[in-house]
């Protein structure tokens, strides 16, 4: 089993950061982290990355369509090609996020579950893609947003068959349409719901019986006040989209910020590609700000889901622009990265396996030019990736 260690200036380890350290890795997995600032002398092959370099874990996007192409029209692309080239497509967009130190993703939702495909192609050779913590097809209405996908489901025993399904087929997290959205211009409007706080509770209840968490697509009040008093695990969007724009109603706002969900914020864009997003949306971006800023403030458990693919802004290795985002609200840029790592692991139920440098944990490591607890735009400066042990990325460092 090959062994190997990485020397650096500087480490996050999830939670803090730290100054030299050598993390120690064999086969697949952290099996010693070193604080003491020396370089190992005992023979075992050492990379020394420089004392500008930082090892992270590999990042954690918790909201991704490796389905969606990023292109001009991701709809009509995922609609009108087959499950063979879709699957090739979905392999690309897995690579180009793990090329951008995302080493584990949360798959929010596919097409005839392609992305449990992967998630088994991986298991095999994980130096492939990132980790894949696949929902399959959302369940939505019929006629619903992203319905394309095929989990049109209404009723509630329906809603606890198709919850089954998933959990047969091997789903990591279910996800739910609980208003409408933006992509699917035929449906109901983002801020009308599309399931009952009924609805809602039997698709949770069916769930966590399961085992399984429960992602609610919400932008609309209503929606996210039925998704949060159902008990889904986190909120999707959190938007407060209403008719007329933007109506972040008080007591909602508190009650999400004081709840156990996570709030996964939709944030990150590549800044070389103009933002066009839909004209519900342009107007009200400042206003979703505003609330996403006062969500924090509030004590929200927030994450970034980046939601990459929906649109060419949103490339599959756009979340560490997610990360400066986040900053941009007020966090600070220790607790963002604390977003994308070890708070992330708790909600997609990784903890202790990723996110985070220690012994036992999964060798999924990123190395970065600078500090980026200092300057999150560090995380643009990718020196290397690691894939449960295995380089996909070079490194300049020096092997001794």
């Amino acid at each position: 089993m090959h062994s190997f260690a990485l020397h650096a200036g500087m480490m996050f380890d999830g939670f803090t950061m730290s100054g030299p350290t050598t993390v120690h890795v064999r086969g697949d997995r952290i099996v010693r982290v070193d604080r003491s600032g020396e370089v190992p002398a005992d023979g075992s092959e050492v990379i020394d990355l420089g004392p500008d370099a930082c090892l992270l874990p590999g990042l954690i996007d918790s909201h991704i369509h490796l389905a969606f192409d990023a292109g001009a029209d991701p709809v009509a692309s995922v609609t009108e090609i087959s499950d063979e080239d879709l699957l090739k497509q979905m392999r690309t967009m897995a690579w180009t996020a793990l090329q951008a130190g995302v080493t584990t993703v949360r798959d929010l939702g596919d097409r005839n579950y392609l992305s449990l495909d992967l998630v088994q192609e991986y298991a095999v050779h994980p130096e492939s893609g990132p980790e894949i913590l696949a929902a399959g097809p959302p369940l939505t209405t019929h006629g619903g947003h992203c319905h394309f996908f095929g989990g049109e489901t209404e009723g509630a025993d329906a809603l606890r068959a198709a919850v089954r399904e998933r959990h047969a087929r091997g789903c990591a997290v279910i996800k739910i349409m609980a208003s409408g959205g933006t992509m699917t211009p035929d449906s109901v409007p983002p801020h009308a719901s599309q399931y009952s706080l009924e609805d809602l509770r039997a698709v949770v209840e069916e769930a966590h019986g399961l085992g399984l968490p429960v992602a609610a697509h919400a932008h609309g009040a209503q929606a996210i006040k039925d998704a949060l008093e159902a008990g889904v695990d986190s909120l999707e969007h959190v938007t407060f989209l209403s008719a007329d724009g933007v109506d972040p109603v008080e007591e909602i706002v508190d009650a999400v910020a004081a709840s156990d969900a996570f709030v996964s914020l939709s944030l990150g864009v590549d800044p070389g590609v103009a933002v066009t997003p839909p004209k519900a949306m342009a107007a009200v971006v400042g206003k979703m700000s505003v609330t996403n800023r006062e969500l924090y403030r509030r004590g929200a458990r927030v994450v970034i889901g980046s939601d990459a693919g929906i649109a060419p802004f949103k490339p599959h290795d756009v979340l560490p622009h997610g990360v400066a985002a986040l900053t941009h609200l007020g966090v600070t840029p220790l607790e963002a990265l604390k977003s994308v790592t070890s708070l992330a692991a708790r909600l997609c139920r990784v903890e202790g396996r990723k996110g985070r440098l220690a012994a036992g944990a999964d060798a999924d490591l990123l190395v970065v030019r600078g500090n980026p607890a200092a300057d999150t735009a560090a995380l643009l400066d990718v020196e290397a990736v690691f894939r449960a042990g295995v380089q996909v990325r070079g490194t300049r460092g020096d092997a001794r």
